[in-house]
């Protein structure tokens, strides 16, 4: 599915919290968990960082997307957009609040590399997510891309203890059923959480997240949209 095929933009968009979880339930059903994800170190193979941050006294919102090569973890490309935030705080649905200028960079940059990328790897969740349904999928579902969560908390799921070294995981559980993946990419280090979005599976997921965090808690990913997103607010602000 591409995104000309879901609404996503100006009177498409959900105006309250009923017309969002209306939505969600729709494109839920259309999450696919096949798994797409490149394996780690495939040659030519692009994964996609994808970050935002608010000024909430001028209420917007900066969304950068950053490409990376699997293999040597070099950025190839990267793209930034800015606008009015699209929608209020309503916890479960935040992912209606970023989307429009996320979709608006990584549109950008899909131009710049000049062919689709690998996978997209979101600063949030995908599946663990209370309605099954976080930005991962989101943005997998309306983009048609493999998409991963990489989260810096458990939003409330639980998981047994992790032991100390790297690549040591445990099942992320809401009840009994596994939501994603306490993941540690550093020794000693508090783990990450990662969920399956769309067109990814779980092992997958937590291979991709492992080889892009060689060297710190955070993937590279994240790490380099999250400086990018909030140097084009202030560039934004300062203009």
């Amino acid at each position: 599915m591409s995104s000309s095929d879901v609404p996503a933009r100006a009177a498409a968009w959900p105006r309250s919290e009923t017309e969002a979880r209306a939505e969600q339930d729709r494109l839920r059903a259309l999450v696919d968990p096949a798994d797409h994800l490149p394996a780690p170190g495939t040659p030519g193979a692009t994964a996609v960082g994808l970050d935002v941050a608010y000024d909430d006294e001028r209420d917007r919102v900066a969304a950068a997307a950053v490409a990376l090569d699997c293999g040597s973890l070099e950025t190839v490309a990267t793209a930034t957009a800015t606008g009015r935030v699209a929608f209020p705080y309503v916890p479960g649905l935040l992912a209606f609040r970023e989307i429009p200028a996320v979709l608006d960079a990584l549109a950008v940059l899909r131009e710049r590399l000049g062919r689709e990328p690998s996978a997209l790897v979101c600063d949030g969740y995908g599946l663990a997510h209370p309605r099954r349904f976080g930005l991962a999928s989101h943005l997998g579902v309306l983009t048609g891309l493999p998409s991963i969560g990489v989260a810096k908390n458990p939003f409330g799921f639980t998981h047994a203890p992790l032991g100390p070294a790297r690549g040591e995981a445990a099942p992320l559980l809401d009840g009994a059923e596994e939501v994603g993946r306490a993941l540690r990419t550093r020794a000693g280090v508090k783990p990450v959480y990662v969920s399956a979005g769309h067109r990814a599976g779980l092992d997958g997921a937590c291979a991709l997240t492992l080889a892009l965090a060689p060297g710190y808690r955070l993937p590279e990913t994240t790490r380099r949209a999250d400086a990018l997103c909030r140097e084009a607010l202030r560039e934004h602000g300062a203009g």
